[in-house]
């Protein structure tokens, strides 16, 4: 999955020298968590909510007339937003943004093209993309394994026991970072399952059956045939 494909394509970008004021509205009116500042074509920096947050939040314990006349009148964006803030490539894939975001502890990313803005990525793109695949406006049934070691074939068997049970098999998906050396060294990892089934009990007991612990199951209401 590539960052292209899920970013906020052709971002709302401000200059430097704007007021901070001003990008405080444009951010509220526009439901935004981010705004890179563009000078002549160039990334100069990146304004977030947290940042404008912070800045309104100092303002208001002054309480003094010439911080708050200061912040509405002459304060820029060039004095509050980050500077060369990380970034990520339109063809870097998901995950590196994923992993990049955990270790720099940050949820917003300017997404580059060689030198130029294409989109902004942050945290809202990474849930919308984990909702999109645990299935969460789709009503799918599931299940989660305790952990196995995903060896060559498992995830196969995995798939025929469901489908043998009469489910409609949707997404298996491997998670978590267990290193065991079950299993001639393989991972051991969770396995969640989703798939649409009218007896969700008995793929429970099937995968039971065939060695797989089930530790938990969502159950959701089959949707009506149409005549």
């Amino acid at each position: 999955m590539m960052v292209r494909n899920w970013m906020q394509a052709n971002p709302m970008t401000i200059p430097s020298d704007m007021l901070v004021s001003e990008a405080k509205r444009l951010m509220s009116e526009n439901n935004l968590h981010a705004l890179p500042v563009v000078d002549d074509g160039r990334l100069r920096g990146l304004v977030t909510r947290a940042n404008l947050l912070r800045t309104g939040h100092f303002v208001l314990r002054t309480q003094s007339p010439a911080e708050l006349d200061y912040f509405a009148t002459r304060l820029k964006v060039k004095d509050i937003m980050v500077r060369n803030p990380a970034t990520v490539q339109a063809n870097d894939t998901m995950e590196h943004c994923l992993l990049k975001g955990q270790e720099l502890g940050v949820a917003q990313f300017p997404v580059m093209d060689g030198g130029q803005v294409v989109g902004v990525i942050s945290a809202n793109e990474i849930f919308q993309l984990a909702a999109h695949c645990l299935g969460a406006w789709e009503r799918r049934s599931g299940v989660t394994l305790a952990p196995v070691a995903v060896g060559p074939g498992v995830l196969g068997r995995i798939a025929d026991v469901v489908e043998e049970a009469g489910a409609v098999l949707q997404a298996l998906y491997p998670v978590g970072r267990h290193d065991g050396s079950a299993g001639g060294g393989y991972p051991e990892k969770k396995i969640i399952i989703r798939f649409h089934a009218k007896d969700v009990p008995g793929v429970v007991a099937a995968l039971n059956e065939a060695g797989f612990a089930v530790i938990e199951s969502v159950e959701m209401q089959w949707p009506a045939l149409a005549a």
